[in-house]
């Protein structure tokens, strides 16, 4: 390489030699770090070739003298992913046959008749869980509980769910024919079934709450959901709303400038949300508001949880940066990169690639399993041992048979935000349980023989044998019946959400949830107490 300097210099010649060591020693150093540049980049390329040419010889070694035939799919697929692995939990491979996936991953769409399945434990068959509002599947008619028995000319009796869904699944405009039992007649009932293209709504619910506060659940940003959001709000503002709560929970995320566009509704035009940066310049890109804004004062919270990732971060993050909005809930999940996803590759297949990460307003990034802090943490209730295993872990299935009892003796059902079930209701719930040869293991005799091996392990169990025994006896011996009915009103709940979904479907099951959640609670108490919400902003610092 060569080095040319230009100048004009006078004086004595001291000074004249002085400034040609300095000019010959700033030379020598470009040379140096250019060279150690360039010999550094040599050292990698050599590692990179030498390595290939090892998995290459490896692999040609295996398929010639392994005792089995490989699979090279399968084998070189292990490899693959094993060493996408290494990098980050998203970069991706996607081979020729997993294309489709990889598009309803990137698009919420796929082609189907829009239904949640479902293996049913009781009687090891799959069955309807719940119909999507709007799809095929509510259209024709099919229920809750429904069994399928075949899918055209295929049987489905021994099959488990995931066989089920695929065929279910298929090109947009084909029609079969579904053959079901409904369990409440004893019928089998014959549908035909046109597929569609299916895509949950990136709004879940949203409505008024008490005192002009106005609420929407966004579920994701894939799709269209700035669109949603929009035509969401500016009908809350026609119905009053003076202060909004954005439910981003479980939100994991999606389209960059949807989140931009989102945004823009709350921030002046020209507002700068993100930066990413990556190795190659064209992986660094600055996103910034393009639109006048709808409205840039009213207050605003965030709900968040640790499902909350990615564009939900970049949002709720934004917000807090530019003081434009108060964070609660729990801290975020921490998906602070950027992925490309459809780097073609030979044969059809393509790449998710992580090619840069996220920057918001003040600089900061979002760490990986740190992401967001709240200005406010509050922790969701812990759901009690007897509840999760009555929802997801029973064999007997007595909550979804009791479930689709009910709803095949109630032909309609009272608007979703005022149902509950009586007391009776419950009591006979209860009586089922406990007939139903229920059980659920119990988190106080796993920590008593844990107890009980610790204390052998020290030496003091035998001192302690009867106060150990005396204990044994009571968790031992634990009574349900108590149980269903110190947790009542968490089980209850559950059920009222299983049952209104059949009638009002995913908007109605959370108007339900939203009753007795505390973050919403809290969210509602800052926006409604004078003075606290503005506080709270002025308090707020920007952190991890």
């Amino acid at each position: 390489m060569e080095t040319v300097f230009f100048c004009n210099f006078a004086g004595s010649n001291n000074e004249l030699q002085l400034m040609k060591r300095t000019l010959l020693y700033i030379a020598l150093c470009v040379v140096t770090a250019v060279t150690a540049h360039a010999q550094e980049a040599r050292n990698h390329n050599l590692e990179v070739a030498k390595n290939l040419d090892i998995f290459n010889a490896l692999y040609k070694n295996l398929d010639m003298m392994y005792v089995d035939t490989l699979d090279a799919n399968k084998v070189i697929g292990t490899g693959i992913k094993a060493m996408l692995h290494s990098l980050d939990p998203y970069t991706e491979y996607y081979p020729e046959e997993q294309q489709k996936d990889l598009k309803t991953m990137l698009t919420g769409k796929y082609a189907g008749i829009g239904a949640l399945v479902r293996y049913h434990q009781k009687l090891k068959r799959v069955v309807i869980d719940e119909p999507y509002e709007g799809m095929p599947s509510a259209e024709v008619g099919l229920k809750k509980g429904d069994v399928i028995l075949q899918i055209d000319d295929t049987v489905m009796t021994d099959k488990n769910v995931s066989y089920v869904s695929s065929h279910l699944r298929g090109e947009a405009g084909t029609t079969f024919v579904l053959k079901i039992l409904r369990p409440s007649t004893g019928k089998k009932m014959d549908f035909k079934i046109t597929r569609r293209n299916i895509k949950m709504p990136e709004i879940t619910y949203y409505g008024m709450r008490p005192q002009s506060v106005g609420y929407i659940c966004l579920n994701s940003f894939t799709g269209e959901p700035a669109k949603a959001m929009r035509r969401a709000f500016l009908d809350l503002k026609k119905q009053g709303a003076t202060k909004l709560v954005l439910d981003l929970r479980g939100n994991g995320g999606g389209s960059l400038s949807e989140c931009v566009d989102i945004l823009n509704m709350w921030l002046p035009k020209d507002t700068k949300i993100v930066e990413t940066k990556g190795k190659m310049k064209r992986a660094g890109s600055e996103y910034k508001t393009r639109l006048e804004p709808i409205d840039t004062v009213m207050p605003l919270v965030v709900l968040v949880n640790g499902e909350t990732a990615s564009a939900s971060e970049i949002t709720c993050g934004a917000l807090q940066d530019l003081k434009r909005g108060i964070i609660i809930g729990t801290r975020t999940f921490g998906k602070g990169l950027v992925q490309v996803p459809n780097v073609e590759l030979p044969y059809n297949a393509n790449l998710k690639l992580t090619t840069s990460r996220y920057y918001l307003p003040s600089g900061r990034g979002i760490k990986m399993k740190e992401g967001i802090k709240p200005d406010i943490e509050v922790k969701p209730d812990t759901m009690a041992n007897v509840t999760l295993y009555l929802d997801r872990y029973d064999s007997t299935e007595v909550m979804f048979d009791y479930v689709v009892d009910y709803i095949a003796k109630h032909h309609t059902l009272t608007p979703a935000k005022d149902f509950h079930l009586t007391d009776a209701d419950y009591e006979n719930f209860k009586q089922r349980v406990i007939k139903s040869g229920f059980t659920y293991d119990q988190v106080s005799k796993k920590q008593f023989e844990e107890l009980v091996r610790a204390a052998k392990f020290e030496g003091y169990y035998d001192d302690a044998r009867d106060e150990f025994e005396a204990l044994k006896q009571k968790i031992d011996h634990h009574d349900l019946s108590r149980d269903l009915d110190a947790h009542r009103n968490e089980i209850r709940q559950m059920l009222e959400q299983d049952i209104v979904s059949a009638y009002y479907f995913q908007a109605g099951q959370m108007q339900i949830g939203l009753r007795t959640d505390k973050t919403l609670r809290e969210a509602e108490r800052v926006l409604n107490t004078e003075g606290v919400y503005n506080e709270i902003l002025k308090k707020c610092t920007i952190g991890q």
